[in-house]
């Protein structure tokens, strides 16, 4: 028998100061000085593209814009005249091929989750005919850019902009806190904190950072360089009943080393349990009186569990935060962890914590569970509290 508990929204840290408004009561913009700069950037994007009109412009351009400049004016209209807001959306909407009303509409649906339905208004229709009008203006000016050029980059650009959003919530809404892509692409790396306050500035989302916030290495346009491979791994060890004793073996050797030096263990959570549960099936031999509790963002990969253990289980669909595992004696954290390892390490969610980590990790107390495997438990932390 298992049971399932629906997704707990993470903690927020305390509200900062809001951001400051413009000094001048006759300045034209409406939320901050700082929003200058990103109407300085579309046009110096503008004078790129007409520089410089080759395909890598146009598309990388596009990308960054889109994801920059046009998303944070979709949240915050920089103006305070709607008359100029307009202005800045039909200057957006043909400078990327894309109308801005059409982005806004659909942007707000995802995040308000519902779906999006296509509204025509006269705003839409406006930026839908600017932009026409300029391609048709391309196709007679100079055919062979618009058709080798300009529409190869277009199709490149917006490919990019799709990889980017659909990583972005490929496994539950993922940051990226890279100082230099947070700079480049001026804090769109705080994505967990943007969903949980998208009408804050963009200049503030850095201090709504959350500890234990699902977090990535790699920006999302890079991300499915994150773990595919070791859930394709995974995936080979469930089809293997060699394979998977293989793995079961070295683990629950390690665990065994492990278990004795934490002290009593009634209740357990386990991070990432789902897909070959093999740390559930270790501690269920090794712990048979303890309570157990799977976390894992995947809903398919919990019904793969569920098949494959038995017990009173609760699964919870979630993307892991300290507050899932508040009562805990033992908290187990995958090698695979979507999230801030080192902020586990420095400030650990339970009595004991053990992580599955890299063999050259040493951290605290720990035991290789494989020199093939190139796996250690590492860091079995037993703290005060």
């Amino acid at each position: 028998m298992s049971t399932s508990v629906g997704k707990v929204a993470p903690y927020a840290t305390a509200r900062p100061a809001p951001v400051r408004q413009t000094g001048n009561e006759w300045s034209i913009l409406r939320h901050s000085d700082w929003d200058a700069l990103l109407i300085l950037l579309a046009a110096v994007h503008a004078a790129l593209v007409l520089s410089f009109p080759y395909i890598p412009v146009i598309a990388v351009g596009l990308w960054w814009n889109s994801n920059t400049i046009a998303h944070y004016f979709i949240h915050r209209p920089f103006f305070r005249a709607p008359i100029l807001n307009v202005a800045f959306s039909l200057f957006l909407s043909m400078l990327l091929g894309v109308p801005q009303t059409l982005w806004r509409e659909r942007h707000l649906a995802h995040h308000a989750g519902k779906a999006w339905r296509w509204r025509l208004s006269g705003r839409l229709a406006a930026e839908i005919s600017l932009i026409l009008i300029f391609w048709v203006a391309l196709v007679f000016r100079n055919p062979h850019f618009f058709l080798l050029t300009y529409l190869p980059a277009y199709a490149i650009g917006i490919g990019l902009c799709w990889v980017h959003g659909y990583y972005e919530h490929a496994r539950g809404t993922v940051s990226h806190y890279g100082r230099f892509y947070n700079f480049i692409f001026l804090n769109d790396g705080y994505h967990v904190e943007h969903h949980a306050h998208p009408a804050e500035h963009w200049t503030r989302l850095p201090h709504w950072t959350e500890l234990g916030a699902a977090c990535s290495r790699w920006p999302a346009v890079l991300r499915w360089l994150d773990t595919p491979i070791l859930e394709m791994l995974e995936r080979w060890v469930l089809r293997s009943q060699t394979l998977q004793w293989f793995v079961l073996h070295p683990h629950e050797a390690a665990f065994s080393r492990l278990l004795p030096k934490l002290p009593p263990i009634r209740k357990a959570a386990i991070v990432g349990g789902g897909l070959f549960p093999r740390t559930l099936i270790i501690l269920q031999r090794l712990l048979p009186e303890a309570q157990f509790v799977v976390i894992d963002r995947s809903a398919a990969n919990i019904e793969e569990a569920r098949a494959m253990v038995q017990g009173d289980i609760t699964f919870i669909h979630a993307t892991y935060a300290p507050a899932l595992v508040e009562g805990m004696d033992l908290v187990v954290i995958p090698l695979s962890l979507v999230g801030d390892r080192e902020a586990i390490y420095q400030s650990p969610p339970a009595r004991a914590v053990v992580i599955h980590d890299w063999l050259w990790r040493r951290r605290g107390v720990s035991t290789v569970v494989s020199f093939f495997l190139l796996k250690r438990l590492a860091n079995a932390f037993v703290s005060s509290i």
